[in-house]
């Protein structure tokens, strides 16, 4: 593939642009030095469209644009739903979770599990999260990410792949470890902004392509017409891809576990809800981000679908040489994730190939900030200060974040490579997360809502919550991964409540959280915006369903 040097160009001053705003919105004020305030919660100043940007930059990334492009091909717009009911989610815990979160002054979630079960259950949940950024959320990013670039500027055979990820490394140490979530927020403004205009881009060019006739609309109904079966949002079970995305069960089932684990007590996710201005401005940026959710398959599930034509050549479809040869593997298969980079190397022109680059680059790169800075938050505020150095100062807080976030990167980009060619990759990100993702968000909502729950049950409930999964989880049982997350929470919430009604003789725990309906008021921006959101989200699902 020729990238022009006004690719390069773009490119590099895409990559300067966005390092230079990122050290220079998170400069030290003169006569004030920066305080874990300033570095792990952007001194709580972010207004709602920062927050809304910063949620989808740090959401939006390889796992989608390769990951979910890949499914798009493999499965179609089913997978969709991990994008439009996230849209929901989110308007759930902007009501529901975040008043209780802001109230009690959280920093990181592991806090949250001090204050309302004990110390030891929040060090084991910190610990498991630090692990789980570092050995699973950044390394299949950095992995994903350098497979994309080789594939767009090398030769997709894989020899530019550790280069690349040392790239990604680079340019997220570069700003992210000195101004910290500040430095990650106010970029992510910029960056969601590129992601959305080259995704958009690339769907347009892939469309335009895809007939010999060209024209978008007239692509968007040839895919529609020859590949009618991938544009089914609720599959049957006779489908293949039934397993991974269970028909009706995606809408009342598993997919509730993983968007409220993710969206609701995700740590680099909700870490910029917490920076809010206020409860009002973290509200209304969810909102923000909500709506930008729906357009998200726009972007990343119809370049999929598009290659997945273009791959089988049916009637009408423009022929392309070597599309063949670029899907299938040597030892038998179809590389799925190889769908968008492919889409970009053949079809985006020169001049716009340095853009759309950069827009990939850009969702790489804010979301490997975002889980640098809150791997370092959780270490540093729930490990470090807490067991290591109780005495720690403002100063010594700051250092040891930005040391934890250079260790954790060391870590990952050792790591990366290690991944291989995992088909499917965000199947399979999400599949392995939801062996813990259950247990951990059964503990959450007990205690949110349940003012009975004890430290004792929630500690039972987690560990026996692994168990409960590795055995849904075999072959015996026969269930789909997303139905056994849903009954691994059920039988965990079952087994917290049991344990905590026979092991405590108080009427409630005496950390239990005491809620009011003042607490959940939200105001018209926010209620508007959530009726809108459900219109639309029905009428998707009623024409694709």
């Amino acid at each position: 593939m020729y990238f022009s040097v006004v690719d390069y160009v773009v490119f590099i001053g895409y990559v300067v642009g966005i390092v230079g705003l990122g050290l220079w919105v998170s400069r030290e004020k003169k006569g004030h030095e920066k305080d874990s305030k300033d570095y792990f919660l952007a001194s709580k100043a972010l207004p709602w469209w920062a927050v809304g940007a910063s949620l989808i930059a740090a959401n939006i990334s390889a796992e989608q644009f390769i990951g979910m492009s890949g499914s798009g091909f493999a499965i179609g717009l089913a997978i969709a739903s991990y994008e439009w009911m996230a849209a929901i989610t989110l308007i759930i815990v902007g009501k529901y979770f975040l008043p209780i979160f802001i109230e009690k002054g959280l920093y990181t979630i592991p806090e949250f599990i001090e204050k309302r079960f004990s110390t030891n259950l929040k060090t084991i949940l910190a610990v498991f999260w630090v692990a789980l950024f570092i050995f699973v959320n950044l390394t299949s990013v950095l992995f994903l990410g350098g497979k994309a670039i080789d594939t767009i500027i090398g030769t997709g055979d894989g020899s530019l792949i550790i280069w690349a990820i040392l790239g990604l490394a680079f340019i997220a140490a570069a700003y992210s470890l000195y101004g910290g979530l500040s430095a990650v927020a106010w970029t992510d403004v910029v960056q969601v902004t590129l992601l959305v205009v080259g995704g958009l881009i690339t769907s347009f060019i892939a469309l335009n392509a895809v007939t010999p006739e060209g024209g978008v609309f007239n692509g968007l109904a040839h895919v529609f017409d020859k590949a009618g079966d991938k544009f089914h949002m609720i599959l049957t079970r006779d489908n293949p891809e039934y397993f991974n995305l269970p028909g009706i069960a995606v809408l009342i089932g598993g997919m509730w576990v993983a968007n409220l684990y993710y969206w609701g007590f995700n740590q680099y996710i909700i870490q910029r809800t917490l920076a809010a201005k206020s409860l009002k401005e973290a509200q209304r940026g969810i909102a923000f981000a909500a709506f930008l959710k729906l357009i998200i398959p726009l972007i990343v599930v119809i370049p999929g679908i598009v290659a997945y034509v273009m791959f089988t050549q049916p009637e009408g479809t423009a022929v392309i040489s070597g599309v063949q040869e670029a899907f299938l593997k040597t030892g038998g298969g179809i590389n799925y994730d190889k769908a968008y980079p492919w889409l970009i190397s053949v079809f985006i022109p020169t001049g716009l190939k340095g853009l759309v680059l950069a827009a990939l680059t850009a969702a790489i790169v804010s979301s490997l900030a975002s889980m640098l800075n809150s791997t370092s938050t959780i270490f540093t505020m729930d490990i470090y200060k807490p067991f290591i150095n109780k005495k720690a100062t403002e100063k010594n807080l700051v250092r040891t974040g930005r040391i934890t976030a250079g260790a954790a990167l060391i870590i990952a980009v050792l790591m990366a490579p290690v991944l291989g060619n995992i088909p499917q990759m965000f199947q399979y990100i999400q599949e392995y997360t939801g062996l813990v993702s259950p247990g951990i968000l059964a503990v959450f909502m007990m205690g949110l809502f349940w003012k009975k729950a004890t430290n004792k049950a929630a500690i039972i409930g987690v560990i026996s919550s692994i168990f409960i999964a590795l055995l849904l989880k075999s072959a015996a049982v026969d269930l789909p991964w997303m139905d056994q997350m849903l009954y691994t929470l059920l039988i965990t919430m079952a087994v917290i409540a049991g344990v905590s009604m026979t092991t405590s003789k108080e009427v409630d725990d005496p950390k239990g959280i005491p809620l009011t309906a003042k607490l959940f008021k939200t105001g018209p921006v926010f209620n508007i915006s959530a009726y809108v959101i459900m219109i639309i989200l029905a009428v998707l699902y009623t024409v694709f369903w």
